[in-house]
């Protein structure tokens, strides 16, 4: 018994060297084209609507004088928010967060991202989020929001990450063709085929929610970094699909 005791203590440290060895294997080093793509899919647009403006409001929000903690939701104040003109608020809206919403998990790096399809977009705004008030703008006013993407992203020929997390989030289905146009300028943005998978999802289309790429991508065994391998049959299937849901609703 004596020794049993002795081995079993023996193995408790060896064990937790192994978890240890296990997490520190699953952790490797993405490669610097990954690293790069992975940057590049985080960036989010700056509309020029009043932007000097809102910049300056935004900054007397997160200027503190006291000891507060910075875990804490800042909305503009009520008034100031209300004297913003549509596009003021939509720039307001698209550059600053107003909620607090805190990640503890660090995510390991996602190894060859470049080569894939993701079922998700990127978190927006790292430990922050739009606010109740800020969605609400947003669903209420889709079909101005939608005019100024399309407005922002064909001048500047660039779709930030907080204009396709907007799209989704009001179920701009109705910019199906003008995403599929602009993927196919360069096909360089494989989270553009993302939002079109997640309009997809969003509205029950059933010849993608009955698919493998749906089980893969969002079925019981999926999870954040879910994906589907980028190459030419998935990237024309995805476009089809989303042209023949498209065109049934329009």
């Amino acid at each position: 018994m004596k020794y049993l005791f002795i081995i079993a203590t023996l193995a408790i440290p060896l064990s937790l060297f192994a978890q240890d060895q296990e997490k520190e294997e699953q952790w490797q080093e993405a490669s610097p084209i990954s690293q790069t793509y992975h940057a590049y899919r985080l960036k989010s647009s700056t509309p020029p609507y009043g932007l000097s403006k809102v910049k300056s409001l935004i900054k007397k929000i997160t200027t503190r004088t006291d000891d507060e903690s910075d875990d804490y939701d800042k909305p503009l104040a009520k008034k100031l928010y209300l004297g913003l003109s549509l596009r003021e608020k939509f720039t307001y809206h698209m550059i600053y967060p107003e909620s607090y919403s805190q990640n503890c998990d660090v995510s390991p790096p996602i190894i060859g991202e470049e080569k894939k399809i993701s079922g998700s977009l990127p978190d927006i705004f790292s430990e922050s989020n739009w606010s109740k008030r800020q969605l609400d703008f947003l669903v209420s006013n889709r079909d101005s929001v939608m005019a100024l993407i399309r407005e922002s992203v064909s001048r500047s020929k660039r779709m930030g990450l907080n204009y396709k997390t907007a799209i989704v989030e009001v179920n701009g289905r109705e910019m199906i063709p003008f995403l599929i146009e602009f993927y196919r300028i360069d096909q360089k943005d494989n989270d553009i085929l993302t939002v079109l998978m997640l309009l997809l999802k969003k509205n029950k289309y059933k010849p993608f929610m009955n698919s493998a790429s749906f089980i893969k991508l969002y079925g019981a065994k999926s999870n954040y970094q879910s994906f589907i391998t980028l190459n030419k049959d998935n990237v024309d299937l995805i476009i089809s699909r989303a042209k023949s849901y498209y065109n049934g609703i329009m």
